[in-house]
């Protein structure tokens, strides 16, 4: 089995710890469930946010959504302060044990953070 990194995006209306839990979330599920994971195959998942953030962590987050992350490290960063940067931004790189080759890895980028990486989100 390999090692992958998955990345992932999604940009917050507003906010808001319970809006964080909610996009959060949203975005870890989404994660798991394009790449066919499961809380087992993670090895560990670096979130940063944007610095106009500051209701919670991301990784309480992923915490409080009960579905087996809570023996998975996590840590959060701030993001660099980027002038004309998208706002309200949290990103993830999650680790992954996976047979998957990186070509089949799906990243995931939600809503308007879709544009970060039109190269790569699906």
């Amino acid at each position: 089995m390999a090692v992958r990194a998955v990345r992932g995006a999604v940009q917050l209306e507003r906010d808001e710890a319970g809006h964080m839990d909610e996009q959060v979330g949203e975005l870890l599920t989404a994660v798991l469930e394009r790449n066919g994971l499961t809380p087992d195959d993670l090895i560990s998942i670096w979130f940063t946010a944007t610095p106009d953030l500051h209701s919670d962590f991301p990784a309480a987050a992923a915490r409080k959504l009960g579905i087996g992350f809570a023996d998975v490290p996590l840590i959060c960063a701030q993001e660099l302060d980027i002038e004309g940067a998208m706002p309200r931004v949290v990103r993830i790189l999650a680790h992954i044990e996976s047979d998957k080759p990186r070509s089949e890895i799906a990243h995931v980028y939600l809503g308007a953070a879709a544009a970060l990486r039109k190269d790569i989100a699906q």
